[in-house]
């Protein structure tokens, strides 16, 4: 925990860094750790009464609270959680719908931005955030103010937070622009040493057993850090980035092929900090080190399915090939020393994700079947081309199919059923309740307005998808250039449900048995570590492949019954597992047809020799579109994938 203890304590010294990003496996005490920070912050000073927490002695002259009068309040500092499925009214602020009706006052009530300025801003499983959230929170980090523009009221307040994060990769990555937004990340693990498990579970159970007394025990060296907190936050003005040190820096970042100017910026930021936390006023090359360490893991990945994390010896190479900060001796203002031959390419260049897999899937392959256990990999993913879906669902908020969702363009209003959340439609408010005026007795102005009345607005956006792909991993699959091909298009629609936020399941059919292979899930990575290790061979039980995949479907609709699925059946039609195996398979996709269950077969029989024809025929009993592999490319198949999303 010490790499998270450090970034948490930095990000509080300096919070230009820009917060921190902590990934881990679950039980691992990221949300405790966060949520132990507030503890640590030295207080805030803030004017009384002001609900924008502005600085008494730098007040914002467009605070909606102000003009502010003298005088000062002391508080601590403020932890806000943003709770995953938080409306977008609830983050922002909106209309005090009362008063504009009633009063005829337009009134902002403030939102959690507002109530995390100059304080932290924690989400909880910030990958599962929302969309529409996530670009909230994005243009509040970028400009540190956030600006309410809606139903007559415009409002500007400042909105400069310590931005903290906690996810657990399993359940899906960031959106790239997020991601950046982090200043720092950590990746956090289980301790596999029983000495200090046993250590953990003798504090929890000690906890339990007598907080107060658990509390009071730590209670000097809490103190002491908090003091040193505020050591360093007021040596941070007095530290000296020589040009050397920014030198240095330059030559890393570029070094790791890092993306724009942010992840130097924000190093540079990092190191300054530490050299307070360590009580040093000229930063010095480990000030450099832990700062790299903390800020480039996440910025160095150039698509979804490299691997997080940084290459120590990488970096290593990449301090010493770059030029030195001087010895803390030297004049700090002296020349920045001879620049090193290697210069900014001297690092180690990261490795291409597309030459390390299992081989060229484009090279030529065994012509025969492939061998029990042999593992084809896949080439380079394609593009998916954007298309529009016909018609509006009502699934979760996405990027693929137009729906019936929280967010987008209004399109019509209805009636609030019960207690039900959601914003109201001003408009259709008033029209609802503009005619009982004279029978509710109204003699002044505004208008008098009854539950009954309140109109939500119905908004148009876009969905998210489940497409799960059952694939045939049997020997009769043929050469391992085909089945490179088909892990090809299922990768290259990955990278597209990555980007237009489905969800993509896997389900994998081979000798005696169906395997769930990836359930549906918009993690990438797992989904094509798992993909790439995939092996082929053995028999073919088509119908267990299809009976499994049903299940999963089923399960799926449990959980989730608005997202809508679409099932990739991926075979060459032949049934060789177990008694009438085909007819078995014929009334397993019956049954998915009955069920409404949208279907692609993509029929891998090869061109040559005796064509059975079975895939085809399997294709109509499951009422689904049917597709020659040797037709598609994988190309193809992610517009053939949209294009029956879309039907």
């Amino acid at each position: 925990m010490e790499d998270l203890q450090l970034a948490l304590i930095l990000a509080a010294i300096s919070p230009a860094i820009g917060g921190v990003l902590i990934r881990g496996e679950k039980g691992t005490a990221k949300s405790t750790a966060v949520r132990a920070l507030t503890e640590i912050l030295p207080p805030v000073d803030v004017v009384p009464g002001c609900r924008f927490s502005c600085d008494p002695e730098h007040p914002d002259s467009t605070c909606p609270d102000g003009p502010h009068a003298a005088g000062a309040q002391t508080r601590s500092a403020r932890l806000v959680e943003l709770p995953v499925g938080a409306t977008e009214d609830r983050v922002l602020g909106s209309l005090h719908l009362e008063k504009a009706l009633a009063e005829g006052v337009t009134a902002y009530e403030p939102g959690l931005l507002a109530a995390a300025h100059r304080g932290l801003l924690y989400v909880d499983e910030v990958n599962l955030l929302h969309d529409h959230l996530v670009d909230v929170l994005l243009d509040a980090a970028a400009m540190g103010r956030a600006t309410v523009e809606r139903d007559g009221v415009s409002v500007t307040h400042p909105a400069r937070f310590v931005l903290v994060g906690t996810m657990n990769p399993e359940e899906g990555e960031l959106r790239p622009q997020l991601l950046d937004r982090f200043g720092l990340t950590v990746d956090v693990v289980a301790s596999r040493d029983p000495a200090v498990r046993v250590e953990v579970m003798r504090a929890r159970l000690a906890y339990e057993a007598d907080p107060v007394g658990f509390v009071t025990r730590y209670d000097g060296p809490q103190r002491e850090l908090a003091e040193r907190i505020v050591k360093a936050r007021d040596l941070l003005t007095e530290v000296i980035l020589t040009d050397a040190a920014l030198r240095q820096i330059a030559e890393i970042c570029a070094s790791f092929d890092v993306d724009g100017m942010r992840a130097d910026l924000v190093t540079a930021r990092t190191a300054v900090a530490h050299a307070a936390w360590s009580g040093r006023t000229v930063v010095e090359v480990d000030d450099v080190r832990a700062a790299a360490k903390l800020a480039l893991p996440h910025r160095r990945r150039r698509n979804p399915f490299d691997a997080p994390g940084l290459d120590e010896e990488q970096l290593e190479e990449a301090i010493n090939n770059s030029t030195p900060p001087p010895d803390p001796d030297d004049d700090p203002d002296g020349p920045d020393g001879p620049d090193d031959p290697g210069g900014p390419g001297g690092g180690v260049d990261p490795v291409d994700p597309g030459e390390s897999g299992a081989g060229d899937a484009s090279a030529p392959g065994p012509s025969g079947p492939a061998p029990a256990g042999e593992v084809a990999g896949s080439s380079e993913p394609y593009k998916a081309r954007l298309l529009s879906v016909q018609g509006a669902g009502v699934g979760v908020a996405g990027r693929r199919s137009r729906a019936l969702t929280e967010v987008g363009r209004v399109v019509g209003d209805r009636a609030r059923v019960g207690r039900e959340a959601g914003r109201p439609h001003l408009l259709a408010t008033i029209r609802a309740a503009a005619p009982h005026q004279q029978v509710r007795g109204r003699t002044g102005p505004g208008l008098a307005v009854r539950t009954a009345d309140l109109r939500l607005a119905v908004r148009e956006g876009r969905e998210g998808n489940l497409v799960l792909f059952c694939v045939d991993a049997s020997g009769s699959m043929g050469t391992k250039k085909r089945m490179g091909e088909v892990k090809t298009a299922i990768v290259s629609l990955l990278l597209d449900a990555y980007q237009r936020r489905d969800t993509v399941g896997l389900v994998t059919f081979a000798g005696a048995a169906a395997t769930v292979a990836l359930p549906p899930t918009g993690s990438v990575e797992t989904a094509v570590r798992r993909l790439e290790s995939l092996p082929t061979g053995g028999r073919t039980p088509l119908a267990e492949g299809l009976l499994q995949a049903a299940d999963v479907l089923r399960i799926a609709a449990i959980r989730d019954p608005r997202r809508r699925p679409l099932l990739v059946l991926v075979t060459d039609g032949r049934a060789t597992h177990g008694d009438n195996a085909f007819a078995r398979a014929r009334q397993a996709a019956g049954w998915l047809a009955q069920h409404g269950i949208a279907t692609v077969v993509v029929d891998c029989e090869p061109r040559r020799g005796v064509r059975l024809g079975l895939a085809g025929e399997l294709a109509a009993d499951l009422g689904a579109e049917y597709l020659d592999l040797g037709e598609v490319a994988a190309g193809n198949l992610i517009r053939t994938v949209t294009d029956r999303r879309a039907a």
